[in-house]
């Protein structure tokens, strides 16, 4: 039994560490919006008098954590505009979202009214950089517009799915060096005697 348990301990040890490694790249991708943050991680943005919040989400590696300004990382992303004056709903409102560097538009939605008061769309964006998301209305013959410029993925850290894989072969390198190495071994045991 206390074989088996000292067969486990470093691994227990090295998931602690990925464990904190994930967390430190989660907050890496946090939603970053700022003053204008809406409830929930999303972004506020304000057209003429009513608002409108923008928030994006990345089902497929962050579950339902809502992003703003920071996307963690290039692939299928699901933005989701949302009309939180009522008043909007009767108004034609367009979306748009584009790329910053060179304009080209990666998502368009023709001026229309928004009855349930919320747009979404899901996108395939393969390319890291900055982006623009745009809403529009024409109200009593003005055209009102706001812009919000969001960045999906970080260029100089650390994305998530390499942050996994280096957790995981440090995990491992940690389990072969403790079972080879007997000082790191009696490390390892002086830490986990203080933890229990």
């Amino acid at each position: 039994m206390q074989t088996s348990r000292s067969i486990f301990r470093p691994l227990i040890v090295s998931g602690i560490f990925l464990l904190t490694l994930l967390g430190s790249s989660a907050s890496w991708a946090d939603g970053g919006g700022g003053p204008s943050s809406g409830p929930g991680g999303g972004c506020r943005l304000q057209l003429d008098t009513h608002l409108v919040s923008f928030t994006a989400y990345q089902p497929q590696l962050t579950g339902n954590s809502p992003y703003c300004t920071e996307i963690p990382e290039t692939g299928t992303i699901s933005v989701v505009f949302d009309l939180e004056d009522k008043a909007l709903r009767d108004i034609p409102v367009e979306f748009e979202i584009t790329r910053e560097k060179d304009g080209s538009r990666i998502m368009h939605q023709p001026p229309g009214k928004i009855l349930n008061g919320v747009f979404n769309r899901t996108l395939n964006i393969t390319e890291m950089g900055d982006y623009i998301a745009k809403v529009s209305l024409v109200e009593n013959g003005k055209k009102h517009e706001a812009h919000l410029k969001f960045h999906v993925a970080e260029e100089h850290g650390i994305p998530l799915n390499t942050a996994l894989v280096i957790g995981v072969v440090l995990m491992v390198a940690g389990y072969f060096l403790y079972q080879s190495n007997p000082a790191f071994q009696a490390s390892v045991k002086k830490l986990m005697g203080k933890l229990s």
